[in-house]
């Protein structure tokens, strides 16, 4: 790989790169377009590597980050740097999506494809996908920079070159990738009014619109890295902007934090979300006390109020993140650690650096504050630490609230009843399945029968939304139904479902699923095939009426809804009670193509019935 040092620009280490490496990088670029539209094909059709778990997370965020992390060390980096630092990218990448999977952090159903089994691939986290891009994001910096400075830790100077333009670099190679397919889609809608569509098809082709988003994003990143000075213009307007919003923020920070002694801080507590508005702040700050300080060797040119602002700021961090620890420690001594607490911890343990870092900075003597920046450095190795530990078996948030919530459960500090089991279910990855696996079988303790039961009831939640309750007793069932033709009696087999767990539950009438709800159970030969049917319609207004019919397995499932207000609706049930009524064909028949029945749905037909004198009735109560 060459590299021509025609000048030193001041921003990077005396790189413009030549037209080889302009190539090279395009040519990633669009390579890591096709490999992404096969893992989308792949995923789509259920082939592989989609169909092994284990392999298409990995392989899926290498193919988005790698990448990109190869096109911005060409032309900065030598063959033997570059080899050794994407190396390491892939590595570890792999193995976070790995333990993604595998703790089962992994979302399913993302928009595209159903796999032949009715499940879906298994993709990154999302938390997994923005952390590593802010991990990926630091340790590149420290990386160009390091290489840039030939020492392992770079002057500040250069650590701040290397973070603003990378950051400048990616911001508006997005900014870019979003404009050229504004401007397709343009050029599609300009077709479209002379009746040609090939341009709007090709937009919605994915073979077309992967591989052309990869392209352009390298392309950007190409010429944002070749045009520094255009970079540092944009980077040193933004700075100054945002280093005059710093006395505005320190103005309202430091008026907050006096009207703490007045107001106390009950009311903090009183929003639960005190600890996330708190660390906002403090992010704000440091962001700010930054624009302000940028390289730490620009102190005469920054305005006096903004540099006593910043030194104003760097000091109101400590009690922000004070307040914020206390905050925390106050919902966990009461709740105990979750994943979103333990996450909130680690975002507290960086700004505990930052904020006792920066005081001590701003009670020095110096002119301006140049601790500042090793501070900074530090943090973003710690930053790093953090995150790697997180993403990882050693500290996985999932692991160790799961851990603290049996403990807690254990020690009697939380009641049976109030304990959450679907917090296990459906937050706690792997832990909390294995966790609810043990208390379904504990044999111990006065409460170890409800436990057993609670823990089998979040266990075959499908949703945390899902209604806990036990199957509606048998009794109470029967209670709850008027079965019609009076001499009729309810199928053994519809007598035994478990309604509560049906996958339809929410479509299903409330007699069904609660006690002391009433219901018309209609008992009628709707397929003619000599076995009835049954149609329940609840007796209350909004109660709901579904057609149900028995599969040749002897389970009961929803062949049919019936529009809701025919539910409460008191002449059409005494019409069908007295057997007035009669069976009618489809309007529109179905149709069968080689075997195959495909039914046809009439959406322009009504959803609601005509109740005979039932509104009157309403109108006279």
């Amino acid at each position: 790989m060459q590299q021509t040092a025609m000048r030193n620009d001041g921003f990077m280490p005396e790189s413009l790169v030549t037209s080889g490496v302009a190539r090279v990088r395009m040519a990633v670029g669009l390579l890591q377009g096709m490999v992404l539209y096969f893992l989308y094909h792949a995923a789509k059709t259920n082939a592989w590597p989609a169909s092994a778990d284990l392999l298409f997370s990995p392989l899926l965020m290498v193919s988005l980050l790698a990448p990109v992390i190869l096109i911005s060390s060409l032309g900065h980096l030598d063959r033997k740097q570059a080899a050794i630092w994407l190396g390491a990218v892939v590595v570890v990448i792999g193995l976070l999506a790995l333990h993604d999977v595998w703790r089962g952090g992994a979302s399913q159903g993302w928009v595209w494809g159903r796999r032949g089994n009715g499940t879906h691939p298994h993709y990154p986290s999302a938390r997994l996908i923005v952390f590593s891009i802010a991990g990926l994001y630091i340790a590149h910096a420290l990386v160009l920079a390091g290489v840039a400075d030939r020492r392992r830790i770079a002057g500040y100077p250069t650590y701040f070159e290397a973070a603003w333009k990378l950051l400048i670099q990616i911001k508006f190679s997005a900014l870019f990738v979003g404009a050229l397919w504004l401007v397709l889609w343009l050029g599609a809608a300009l077709f479209m009014l002379v009746k040609l569509n090939f341009l709007r098809e090709l937009l919605r082709q994915s073979w077309f619109v992967i591989p052309v988003t990869a392209f352009a994003f390298s392309c950007a990143m190409h010429i944002t890295d070749v045009r520094p000075a255009i970079v540092r213009g944009i980077r040193a307007l933004l700075l100054v902007l945002l280093s005059w919003i710093l006395p505005i923020t320190t103005l309202l920070v430091v008026g907050f934090l006096l009207s703490l002694p007045w107001t106390g801080l009950a009311p903090l507590w009183a929003t639960r979300h005190a600890t996330g508005v708190l660390l906002g702040a403090a992010a704000v700050l440091v962001v700010l006390v930054n624009a302000a300080f940028q390289n730490g060797e620009v102190a005469s040119g920054v305005a006096r109020i903004v540099r006593v602002c910043a030194r104003v700021a760097a000091l109101a961090l400590l009690p922000l993140a004070a307040i914020a620890i206390y905050s925390l420690g106050l919902r966990v001594a009461e709740y105990g650690w979750t994943t979103d607490r333990i996450i909130a911890a680690a975002c507290l343990l960086i700004a505990s650096v930052y904020a006792t870092g920066y005081a001590w900075a701003a009670a020095r003597s110096s002119p301006w504050l140049g601790p500042v920046a090793q501070v900074n450095v530090a943090n973003a190795f710690v930053i790093l630490a953090v995150l790697l530990a997180m993403f990882s078996p050693i500290a996985d948030p999932a692991r160790l609230s799961v851990n603290n919530q049996i403990a807690r459960l254990a020690a009697g500090k939380i009641s049976v009843d109030k304990f959450d089991f679907d917090y296990l279910r459906f937050e706690g990855a792997r832990y909390g399945m294995a966790a609810l696996e043990q208390l379904k079988t504990r044999a111990q303790g006065s409460d170890a029968a409800l436990i057993r039961q609670k823990a089998e009831l979040s266990l075959k939640k499908k949703s945390r939304w899902q209604q806990e309750e036990p199957p509606l007793p048998r009794a109470d069932l029967v209670a709850n139904l008027a079965v019609w033709p009076k001499a009729a009696q309810l199928p053994p087999s519809f007598l035994q479902e478990d309604w509560k767990s049906n996958k339809f539950n929410w479509q299903l009438p409330k007699c069904l699923k609660h006690e002391n709800q009433t219901c018309d159970a209609y008992l009628i030969d709707f397929s003619g095939d000599g076995k009835p049917e049954l149609l329940a319609v609840g007796t209350q207004a909004h109660g709901g009426a579904v057609l149900l019919m028995e599969d040749k397995d002897g389970h009961w499932a929803i062949a049919g809804v019936l529009p809701n207000d025919f539910a409460g609706c008191e002449p059409l049930r005494q019409k069908l009670q007295a057997g007035s009524f009669q069976l009618l064909a489809p309007r529109i028949p179905d149709l069968d193509i080689a075997g195959q029945r495909i039914e046809i749905n009439n959406g322009m037909t009504s959803n609601s019935v005509s109740c005979a004198g039932h509104k009157r009735e309403r109108e006279r109560k």
